[in-house]
């Protein structure tokens, strides 16, 4: 590969990079640490919706990683920076969690089932038949269909769960609609959180356990790309796909001396 300057931001997923199944991949505290120590800027980014950045800093200080605030991008905050500056002030009906709602409210979003502006659609727990059949009418009728990201599946400790690409998929077989995914890969999201931490793709490396998303959204906002296999991705993996990461590593740790 060409030669690439030095790496002053970073840009980490969370899930299959940080922790696995709501416990720290070893190697995530010095990794953290060495960034704050650092001072160079750095973001922990994740395509779930459900959780408010203040939110993720308790579950990840519970698990001993002191991510600040700050320092936390989601596709939910990303999704209602996106609105704001398509349609500053609009309504949206939206199924989510509190990441999202919270998220749209912050940037004056009116959340509505009168004649939205758009269907907003993110991730929850609790899909609900009767929210998803409004949004169906809704669409129909003719609100603009956003979704946050396009994950079809996101791990727990029982297995996989349907995510926001999958219920995402019935609703455009409902309406003929294809949603606008604001999430990873969209190197919108990318580029908006290093607007954030006032970082440059050229000097900025993005980590991540999927070739679909992490890797894919990194290289396609011009960044150095890590890929590591404590996730969903294996070797034998990598091979199926028409591009690759800059690198390939074991886990995190690996990457503490790199800072």
């Amino acid at each position: 590969m060409s030669t690439r300057r030095p790496i002053d931001s970073w840009l980490t997923d969370m899930d299959g990079v940080l922790i696995h199944e709501g416990t720290p991949i070893p190697g995530a505290d010095a990794f953290i640490k060495g960034l704050k120590d650092s001072g160079k800027p750095f973001l922990v980014l994740t395509n779930n919706s459900i959780y408010t950045p203040r939110d993720l800093h308790a579950r990840l200080s519970r698990m001993g990683l002191d991510v600040p605030v700050a320092n936390i991008w989601t596709s939910a905050l990303a999704t209602a920076k996106f609105l704001d500056d398509q349609r500053p002030g609009g309504t949206a009906y939206v199924i989510g969690e509190a990441g999202l709602t919270t998220a749209l409210h912050d940037v004056g979003y009116v959340l509505t089932d009168a004649d939205p502006d758009y269907v907003v659609l993110g991730e929850t727990r609790t899909y609900s038949f009767e929210a998803l059949t409004k949004a169906i009418r809704l669409i129909r009728g003719g609100a603009r269909f956003i979704a946050t990201n396009p994950d079809e599946t996101g791990p727990s400790p029982e297995g996989v769960l349907p995510a926001t690409g999958s219920v995402a998929a019935l609703i455009t077989k409902a309406t003929g609609q294809e949603p606008y995914f604001v999430g990873k890969p969209n190197p919108l999201m990318m580029r908006a959180g290093l607007n954030a931490i006032g970082a440059h793709s050229e000097t900025s490396a993005m980590i991540g356990d999927r070739m679909d998303t992490d890797v894919l959204a990194g290289l396609e906002s011009g960044m150095t790309t890590f890929l590591v296999l404590t996730g969903l991705t294996a070797v034998p993996d990598i091979e199926r796909y028409p591009f690759k990461p800059s690198r390939v590593v074991e886990s995190i740790a690996d990457l503490v001396a790199e800072i």
